[in-house]
């Protein structure tokens, strides 16, 4: 409760703070300090120290495993905000509101993992997304911007429309929107018509939030249409917890033959879950392949990373919910170092990033250490999020879906290796850099690549603090 309570409270003080402080500079200190608190508070109550005391009639379950996915994100966001915040206020004279947004957000992303009801799963959807379809839009002199933020809330408001019509279909068939009542449901009798229905459509509407395939047709285009600091935003924190809330919401029902089989109405769960999980992983590899823009590459990357993320769906077991969290901390730290040196590029084509090693090797060595997690290289957290991940396949005796989620790692190994190849082994007639490196940014690198390295040699500092 109090990362929801704060999180909200921080975002009207941002929102409020145009009007008052007039130093637009002092809108990123304001932000870092109210992100040190949201981090402690969330922190403290996972210690047993909660703030406030809200009887929310079991609409919301506060457990440590959902206050250390937020530790997680709203650590990663102390960081985004550090890196990019220069960059934030480059995009409009909005700076105070971008940052009200993406407090806004993180209000959603706290009551999405702590949802026991399916209303209050809808609301944090919701406010997690709504302030995504701004931020968007947020460069206005920009087609792209504005193009990419319609689609966005057009699909947007498709997919929530999807997802309350899979919650009437549940309540119909369960007479509650607790989730309680539906693992028991589930646990002592065979599914209904109704309520699979409810449930494909419920996996509908949430494979469209995570960008998997055949429902990410919105990704390329929103990504690369978006203004690259708020894309890295999107494209790792709101991911992330999007894949949490999704996994909440089924793995009480992956774990029961009844769901993983159902011979009454002639649906199986795990077929069509492993086909969800293939189809998302060659759309986003193959397609990733024939890209000539990073960026957009990188988004065609991310729906590669969420067919990875999907194991932790398909097979429900301690493997899987470790990989989950250690997923979560990899892919966030490598998204955001490479799209704070994105944003720096002239040029957003693998030509752009010629040279790059000579100029700015910084910037060079940290856009490596992200691909080469991203990739699943050993010695990066990248390589651990992805066995553990294979590994829950593996355990639940589906070994021949671990070997295609393999094959189509070394797949994504060529797109990300052309980025580097292009640092290292290609020359460019100017300094590939258009913006000067600061040393905020350079620290905040830095900070990125020991937390990259660090967790690929020692997992366990992360994975610890789920059995503190």
């Amino acid at each position: 409760m109090n990362a929801i309570i704060l999180s909200a409270i921080f975002g009207v003080v941002l929102m409020m703070a145009s009007a008052f402080v007039s130093n637009r500079s002092l809108y990123k200190t304001i932000a870092l300090a109210c992100l040190v608190l949201l981090v402690g508070a969330n922190i403290a109550e996972t210690l047993g120290y909660s703030f406030f005391t809200i009887d929310t009639h079991n609409m919301l379950a506060f457990n440590k495993m959902g206050l250390f996915f937020n530790t997680i994100c709203f650590t990663a966001t102390l960081l985004y905000v550090f890196i990019s915040s220069s960059e934030i206020e480059r995009v409009d004279n909005y700076t105070a509101e971008y940052f009200a947004l993406i407090f806004f957000s993180l209000c959603g992303i706290a009551i999405l993992t702590s949802f026991n009801n399916l209303l209050m799963m809808f609301l944090g959807i919701e406010i997690m997304s709504i302030p995504l379809y701004i931020l968007t839009g947020s460069d206005k002199r920009n087609l792209k911007s504005n193009e990419a933020a319609l689609k966005y809330f057009l699909m947007g408001s498709f997919s929530t429309g999807i997802l309350l019509l899979g919650i009437a279909f549940i309540y119909g068939a369960t007479g509650s929107f607790g989730l309680e009542s539906i693992k028991v449901g589930t646990l002592q009798m065979q599914l209904s018509i109704l309520e699979v229905t409810g449930c494909i459509l419920l996996l509908i509407a949430f494979a469209f939030k995570v960008s998997a395939a055949p429902f990410h047709f919105w990704t390329p285009d929103v990504y690369d249409g978006a203004p690259s600091v708020f894309t890295s935003f999107m494209a790792s924190i709101i991911k992330v917890a999007g894949f949490y809330a999704f996994v909440k919401l089924f793995e009480s029902r992956i774990e029961t033959t009844s769901f993983a089989t159902n011979p009454a109405v002639g649906v199986n769960w795990h077929l069509l879950f492993a086909i969800l999980i293939i189809a998302t992983l060659f759309v986003g590899n193959i397609t990733a392949v024939f890209q000539q823009s990073v960026k957009r590459m990188l988004a065609y990357s991310s729906i590669a990373q969420a067919g990875f993320m999907l194991f932790a769906l398909f097979s429900v077991n301690a493997f899987s919910k470790e990989g989950l969290y250690l997923y979560a901390a990899g892919y966030c730290l490598a998204t955001i170092g490479i799209f704070a040196v994105l944003v720096r590029m002239k040029d957003y084509t693998f030509e752009g990033f010629n040279g790059l090693a000579k100029h700015e090797p910084t910037l060079a060595f940290a856009t490596t250490v992200c691909l080469l997690s991203l990739a699943g290289i050993p010695l990066t957290v990248g390589f651990f999020a992805k066995y553990f991940m294979l590994a829950a396949v593996v355990k639940q005796g589906y070994a021949w879906l671990a070997i295609v989620g393999v094959l189509f790692a070394g797949v994504s190994i060529y797109y990300y290796f052309r980025v580097i190849a292009a640092m290292y082994f290609k020359s460019a007639d100017e300094n590939p850099a258009a913006v000067a490196t600061s040393s905020t940014v350079k620290i905040g690198l830095a900070v990125v690549v020991a937390g990259i390295i660090i967790l690929g040699v020692w997992p366990h500092a992360l994975l610890n603090f789920l059995y503190f």
